[in-house]
C-alpha cells in the first residue's frame, strides 16, 4: 500500500468533476509509471474517520500525475491531503 497527495479537482476552464481529483504520487515521475497505478483502488479517510472510496482511471499528462473517481465526491479540505491506494 502507497500513500498519494491530493492536488487537485480535475477542471476545466469554467467546470469543475466535482468526483474527479489529480493525485501525485511519490516515485511516480512519467507517464508510464503512471499507467501502473490504474484500475487501484484509493482510499481518502476525513479527520472525522470517514472513509470516501475512489477508483485510479488514468494517467493525467507526463509528470506522472493520475486522475481518481470517487463514489462521492470529496471536500475542498481534502486538497494538499494524503490518499492511500491500494
Amino acid at each position: 500500500m502507497t500513500t498519494g497527495k491530493v492536488i487537485q479537482f480535475r477542471r476545466g476552464r469554467r467546470v469543475i468533476h466535482e468526483k474527479h481529483f489529480l493525485i501525485e504520487i511519490p516515485g511516480s515521475k512519467n507517464r508510464e509509471q503512471a499507467e501502473k497505478f490504474a484500475g487501484k483502488e484509493v482510499v481518502w479517510k476525513s479527520p472525522a474517520g470517514k472513509l470516501i472510496k475512489g477508483k485510479i482511471s488514468a494517467a493525467h499528462g507526463n509528470k506522472g500525475v493520475v486522475r481518481a473517481i470517487f463514489e462521492k465526491g470529496l471536500p475542498g479540505q481534502a486538497i494538499t491531503t494524503k490518499i492511500e491506494i491500494k
